[in-house]
Parts: structure tokens; C-alpha cells; sequence
């Protein structure tokens, strides 16, 4: 059923209605987008002196990425405005050339506790915390075994799990898509848990929701192979939506927000963001955002930064719906449009999962579990 043409604030006011019988939604990860040239450091802090130094290295996209980046940075943040003698600061990463020096810049400065943000950074990091065994340093979204290095991990498929399942559930053409910005395992995780979250609908629903742009079995699907990339990401959005598809998660960084401009640009379909609640992040575009499969991550550095303080060093995290280091963003402007019988659901899928119910077919060969 088609409407007529009208001013975009009066197409976006009335989008949710539109979707009164299934709502629908898919948006990804929003971490990285270019930054300058060089690396740059910013420094927050009292004016008092702190006597413990907390320093964070970006990945590729800045520390004002809107997603990634900004959350671990808000985690340094919420420990310094925690803790007065923490004083936190960062140095941004334009591509991964930059994280060995910006980790060794780290070395150099005095840092006590040196966090290097993304999964690409790993073996930056163990390279330079093996070469510094009496420095503290964490790795977001990657897993190390040597002594110094914090490991902060996250078991995304859950929410994309619950994700998945709504999508399903509000999918009025019976097609939806998802698609990364990298093959890596921070990213296919979620697409692995999307996938399984609507497969689980229509075994339980006896649906037959289509998902295009990832294989779980095979572990093969669709890719920008770049994190900034929106106008690729959008293109490759529109490509599924020309296939049916009304619901786009993409789990890309900057290049997502491809997905979420196509879904805008069609009055019958959604996206779902990734990483961060993409109504706080994409404020302008809550109207055509379903939901989001989130990481804490700014309670899982602000943690980090304080038991370093504390005098912990090593070990491991993982964020899961049972501690609420993952979980699903509210359906905001959709919160009327999702019925309450998929919410109630959600709620008892959730608590399967915490279970470790085994029959939901929730099985990521990236899981932390599985790592």
C-alpha cells in the first residue's frame, strides 16, 4: 500500500505506523570512520594531579565514531569521574599502522594501564605488553594470554540473537539482511546470532523469514571489506532491499550507517543498529531504527581501568545478557508498533539464553565460549 509523496519529517513521523502489523528493522555496528593523518591525543583530567594514568589507543575511526571508539572512551571517562587520582587519556588510530606506535607512544608517556580498542589491535598489544611486563594493558574486543593483557570480550550473538528474533517477528515481506564491514570474529558474531535468532522464529513461529547475506554453516556472506565505507554500505543495503528485504543489520562501523540512509529512504523498511543504541547515536534516524544489539562497553572498560588501579592485572571479561554486558536496545519509536507477545518472548528467550538452553540453536564458532 502505497503512500504520497510527502516532506521527509511527515514520511518519518508516520513510519512506525506503517509497520503497525510487523514492524521491521536491521542496523549494524557504527565503530570506525577516517580520522587525520596523525595521531592525536587528547587529555581530560582535573586540574588537580592524578597519579595514575589511564591511556587508550582508537581504532580506525576516531574517538567520536558515534559507536566503538566513543563507548570505551566514555568507560575512561566514567573511571577518571569515578576515581579523582585517574587521569585518562587517548591517542586515535587513522588505520592499523598506527597502533604500534600510538601503543608505543603509550610506553613512552608513563602510562600505568594502556587499553588498545578493537580486535585488530590484539597482536599490537601483546607484542608491546611482552616488551613491558611492568605495564597493565587491556584489549577490547580481543583475547590474550599473555600475563599484563586484560581481555574484554563480548558474547554479541546473544543479543543479535534477540535481535534476529525480532526482525522476524516484523518482517512484513518475509526477507531480511545482514552484511559486515569485515570478516572478522567481532563482526560475524553478530551476523551468526542474527541468523540463528530467526531461524529459532520459525521453528517456533512455523514461519519461513528468509535471511540474506550470511551463511552460518558455511561462514560465508556479504562484505564491504571497509569499515568507512557508507556509500558502499549503502549500495550494498539497496541490493538486498531490491531482493525483498525490510529489515538491514549491518555490523560495518561508519559504513553502516549506509544501511540505515537506505532504510530511511524506503518507506517500508528498517534497519538495526550494532555496538550502541543507535537512537542515541543516530538520533536523527531513530524513526527507522527497530532496535540494537548492544555491547557495554563503556562499563566494561570503565571496570578495567578501575581494578588496574586496584592492582589487577591480566585476566578476562566476558559481556553476556546474565551480567548485561550484551543486551537489546528499547524499540523506542516502535515500542507501540511490536506487539506485547513477541516482547514477552524476548524476555523468555533471554532468560534461555542465561539458562544456556542448548535447544535455541544459539552457537557462534566466534563466541568467546568457543574461542
Amino acid at each position: 500500500m502505497g503512500v504520497p509523496e510527502m516532506p521527509k519529517e511527515t514520511k518519518m513521523a508516520v513510519k512506525p505506523y506503517r509497520f503497525a502489523l510487523a514492524g521491521v528493522a536491521a542496523t549494524g555496528l557504527l565503530a570506525l570512520s577516517a580520522c587525520g593523518e596523525a595521531p592525536e591525543e587528547e587529555e581530560t583530567g582535573g586540574e588537580a594531579e592524578a597519579s595514575f594514568e589511564a591511556c587508550m589507543v582508537t581504532d580506525s575511526g576516531g574517538v567520536d565514531d558515534k559507536s566503538f571508539n566513543e563507548s570505551s572512551w566514555q568507560g575512561m571517562l566514567d573511571a577518571e569521574n569515578e576515581n579523582d587520582d585517574i587521569d585518562s587519556s587517548y591517542k586515535e588510530s587513522s588505520n592499523e599502522s598506527d597502533y604500534e606506535p600510538n601503543l608505543l607512544s603509550s610506553v613512552d608517556d608513563g602510562c600505568d594501564f594502556i587499553v588498545g580498542v578493537g580486535g585488530l589491535m590484539t597482536e599490537d598489544v601483546n607484542a608491546v605488553a611482552e616488551d613491558n611486563p611492568d605495564i597493565a594493558f587491556a584489549t577490547v574486543d580481543g583475547f590474550s594470554e599473555v600475563e599484563n593483557v586484560y581481555s574484554v570480550q563480548f558474547d554479541a550473538a546473544q543479543s543479535a540473537f534477540l535481535a534476529g528474533y525480532a526482525a522476524a517477528a516484523q518482517t512484513e515481506s518475509g526477507s531480511v539482511a545482514t552484511w559486515g564491514g569485515m570478516q572478522i570474529p567481532p563482526v560475524t558474531i553478530f551476523m551468526d546470532g542474527f541468523v540463528q535468532g530467526v531461524e529459532y522464529h520459525n521453528e517456533a513461529k512455523d514461519t519461513d523469514v528468509e535471511v540474506l547475506g550470511w551463511d552460518v554453516d558455511a561462514q560465508d556472506g556479504s562484505f564491504t571489506n571497509d569499515f568507512e565505507d557508507a556509500a558502499g554500505g549503502k549500495s550494498l543495503s539497496e541490493t538486498f532491499i531490491s531482493q525483498g528485504a525490510d529489515i538491514i543489520f549491518p555490523v560495518a562501523g561508519p559504513a553502516g550507517v549506509g544501511a540505515v540512509t537506505a532504510a530511511d529512504e524506503n518507506d517500508d523498511v528498517l534497519s538495526i543498529w550494532v555496538d550502541v543504541d543507535g537512537c542515541q547515536s543516530l538520533a536523527d534516524y531513530c524513526d527507522t531504527i527497530l532496535t540494537s544489539a548492544e555491547k557495554n562497553l563503556a562499563v566494561a572498560v570503565r571496570d578495567a581501568v578501575l581494578a588496574a588501579y586496584d592492582g589487577t592485572v591480566g585476566g578476562s571479561y566476558v559481556g553476556t545478557l546474565e551480567n548485561d554486558g550484551v543486551s537489546l536496545a528499547p524499540f523506542h519509536e516502535f515500542e507501540d508498533v511490536v506487539s506485547d507477545e513477541t516482547k514477552a518472548e524476548l524476555e523468555e528467550i533471554t532468560q534461555r539464553i542465561i539458562e544456556g538452553d542448548e535447544s535455541l540453536g544459539l552457537e557462534s564458532p566466534s563466541s568467546p565460549a568457543a574461542s
